[in-house]
């Protein structure tokens, strides 16, 4: 199954990336990704919905990932543990 949605724990060196398929299964789930490699590691993913929170590099790499044709949401911290909370990922789409 592909990969539908990706979920982005930005940081300053080393990023968490969770991504879950059609089902909600976890299909890729890397605890610690460095920051020279997160940009190849979205690029070789087919196009899906990418999701994460608002910060001041944030933009940087939404732009990097829509060239890639990825769609990006980015959201507030408040809004992204409400989300969380209610295990409802698909309100990026």
């Amino acid at each position: 199954m592909a990969i539908l949605y990706v979920g982005i724990d930005l940081a300053k060196n080393v990023f968490a990336v969770h991504g879950v398929n059609e089902a909600g299964k976890p299909e890729l789930v890397r605890p610690s990704v460095p920051r020279a490699r997160l940009h190849e590691l979205i690029a070789a993913l087919p196009p899906c919905v990418i999701g994460m929170e608002a910060c001041s590099g944030a933009h940087h790499w939404a732009r990097l990932f829509m060239a890639h044709g990825h769609t990006v949401g980015i959201e507030k911290r408040y809004s992204m543990m409400t989300r969380w909370r209610e295990s409802s990922w698909s309100g990026f789409a």
